[in-house]
């Protein structure tokens, strides 16, 4: 079901009333880092954020969101307040996937839904592919939910990734972090990412900038942005898309990411397909960080996707 929406009314839900806590677990190379809010048997939903953002990414909407869910968020390796993956490592899908299973296993969720942001819908996409059984719902804030490349691009791509971490680790050693003052780096912030408001851009850098002698540097790990290795092919895409069993909703925004990330119509449109046919679509006004900038405008739906969901599985269940 394809719906779209000129204007959505707000949301006039109460807020998350529960108290906020910082979330560490330890991993083999230092700690994945993220915040949780609501009681602790509430529904779990676990929300992932885009590439080069952090769990402050979720902060405005979850405060909108019902109270009684357990919401967690975390920052990605590399990103936030999480530790960088050790030298030599490079960053992609099937290693964020395989965090995300170590936070799942330290918090004992066995079934939960997923909010995944751009990058963070790819990720929670792939991993309900290879872990059907565990996901109950996904939303795709924004997300393309599976990038395939060409097939005869996918060498070039991981030569080209290879030889930007090689280069990097040439450089590693003289390279100095550039210090900024915080309203530098905001502004430094908002140039790379022209679709956020002042405050959103605030509430990003309070986890990805740390203070040092004489200002703050950027907290994210610069491998970030060296080509993503871990590539597939279209027929590797559907192919992962077909297992996914979970109830799907997708949200894109009008001026999101089919503007200014477009994608060669004989990868996006057989993709695209695939979540129309296994998904309810929703297409809202606003930009790529809508979830951030105005929340209200994606609350609503959000909320309303998930509690339909767990009331069709109640029914279902009864029916049994």
């Amino acid at each position: 079901m394809i719906q779209t929406l000129k204007s959505v009314r707000h949301l006039a839900t109460r807020a998350m009333n529960h108290r906020v806590s910082e979330f560490h677990v330890p991993v083999p190379w230092g700690e994945i880092r993220g915040r949780i809010w609501g009681p602790d048997n509430g529904r779990p939903v676990l929300c992932i954020h885009g590439w080069s953002d952090n769990s402050g990414s979720f902060n405005n909407l979850i405060s909108l969101l019902p109270s009684d869910w357990r919401c967690l968020a975390i920052d990605l390796p590399g990103h936030g307040f999480s530790s960088h993956r050790p030298a030599g490592v490079f960053y992609g899908f099937p290693y964020y996937v395989a965090d995300m299973r170590r936070v799942l296993e330290a918090v004992q969720w066995k079934c939960f839904s997923a909010i995944g942001h751009s990058m963070g819908g790819s990720i929670a996409a792939m991993f309900s592919a290879l872990y059907p059984e565990m996901v109950e719902a996904i939303v795709l804030l924004d997300s393309f939910g599976l990038l395939p490349a060409h097939k005869k691009e996918i060498n070039n791509i991981i030569r080209k990734g290879m030889d930007e971490m090689i280069e990097y680790e040439k450089k590693m050693g003289g390279r100095k972090e550039k210090i900024y003052t915080f309203e530098a780096a905001e502004e430094r912030l908002k140039a790379t990412n022209p679709f956020l408001s002042d405050q959103s851009a605030q509430t990003l850098l309070e986890r990805g900038v740390k203070q040092v002698d004489g200002g703050v540097v950027f907290s994210r790990d610069i491998r970030i942005n060296l080509t993503n290795i871990a590539r597939m092919d279209l027929e590797q895409c559907l192919d992962l898309q077909a297992q996914i069993k979970a109830k799907l909703l997708l949200i894109q925004a009008n001026q999101g990411l089919i503007k200014i990330f477009p994608q060669p119509e004989d990868l996006f449109e057989p993709i695209q397909k695939g979540w129309k046919d296994k998904s309810t679509i929703v297409t809202v006004e606003g930009n790529h960080h809508i979830h951030l900038n105005d929340p209200a405008v994606v609350a609503p739906i959000i909320t309303d996707f998930l509690q339909s969901v767990t009331a069709e599985d109640a029914a279902n269940q009864a029916a049994k």
